[in-house]
């Protein structure tokens, strides 16, 4: 059967015309969530003009906003300019359990315009763009020039990261694991959902010293946790003064270049005792529901750090050429699989 049925022009041109203009997709996202629509919308459908008049906006404008979104199954007509929420329209929802509005306007924060404009200049030299945009790497700028987009992006993460949180802590196997280190940990959220698994586990949350001090209130002093974890703030491709029986690095390496990634590994297989067990959570590009989230993340470690994704084969041989032997790479149920080695001397 031909592409082209003699109405229009061929099915393969209207598909690269949406693609080439997806950055309007992602900007509908983002004003629907700063405009507060996903909220103003109850359970039961709404018109355009109760709308409108709810988020103070133009009922024209709204209406095409709202048609462009529904196409993508982002809301729903229902009726006559009348509209109701769908399941993705409610993830967009203030307080939504496993919500996306924060990753939303996350994906949409000016800087990411600005890396994005430049992703042919990441793929000419492999590098990231961030630093020349903005004199510093990118968690540098969060941190020392924009810390209200270095609290969104916490809650961005938070928000998103808890169901492969949950999925990675009952996939790993803690036999034998009285502690854990948790490398490149953030906010210690993970960690956390580890220490509340297993009551008699301790660990150590390390990364970065201004990261470690905005730490989960739960593993800082007087937290819950307190008694059970210790916070290091240090650079992993420098040192790591941690000793443990499992060293978890997740999503992490996907943000480093091979060479990064190389000198934090041989850190940790420095300082591990032998026996030690490191594993990698990460996004595969050979595995996992969606290859069009995990390539699209690539490109994004990429332009915004100099990382990209790797399939399970190339973490496999990173972790190899820094001294530690790949035992396995274990599914979670989610986008994320644990790929395992252990610490030979």
């Amino acid at each position: 059967m031909s592409e082209h049925d003699g109405s229009g022009p061929p099915a393969t041109a209207l598909k690269l015309h949406a693609l080439a203009y997806g950055m309007g997709i992602a900007a509908a996202l983002s004003a629907a969530v700063r405009l507060g629509l996903p909220d103003a919308l109850g359970e039961e459908p709404a018109s355009v003009g109760e709308l409108a008049r709810a988020v103070e906006a133009d009922p024209g404008a709204l209406r095409q906003l709202l048609l462009a979104l529904s196409c993508r199954e982002v809301f729903r007509e229902a009726g006559e300019d009348r509209f109701e929420h769908t399941g993705m329209s409610r993830l967009l929802r203030a307080g939504e359990p496993g919500g996306k509005r924060d990753m939303v306007l996350l994906a949409s924060a000016p800087f990411a315009w600005d890396i994005w404009s430049r992703l042919e200049q990441a793929v000419r030299t492999g590098e990231s763009v961030f630093p020349g945009l903005y004199g510093k790497g990118l968690f540098a700028y969060l941190v020392e020039d924009a810390p209200e987009l270095g609290a969104l992006f916490n809650r961005a993460m938070a928000g998103s990261g808890a169901l492969v949180n949950k999925a990675v802590v009952t996939s790993l196997d803690l036999a034998g694991v009285e502690h854990v280190a948790d490398v490149g940990g953030g906010a210690g959220r993970t960690l956390r959902a580890l220490l509340e698994h297993d009551g008699g586990l301790h660990g150590t949350l390390v990364d970065l010293p201004p990261v470690v001090a905005e730490a989960d209130p739960g593993l800082r002093a007087n937290g819950a946790f307190a008694d059970r974890c210790e916070l290091v703030g240090c650079d992993v491709t420098e040192e790591l003064p941690v000793q443990a029986d499992l060293y978890l690095i997740k999503h992490v390496v996907h943000m480093w270049d091979d060479d990064t990634a190389l000198r934090a590994l041989r850190t940790v297989a420095r300082r591990a005792r032998p026996g030690s067990r490191v594993v990698l959570a990460e996004q595969l590009l050979d595995a996992g529901p969606s290859p069009e989230v995990t390539t699209t993340m690539g490109l994004l470690m990429l332009v915004s750090q100099g990382g990209r994704e790797r399939t399970g084969a190339e973490l496999r041989a990173l972790l190899e050429r820094a001294g530690l032997r790949c035992t396995g790479i274990r599914p979670t149920g989610t986008q994320v699989h644990l790929v395992e080695a252990v610490v030979e001397k």
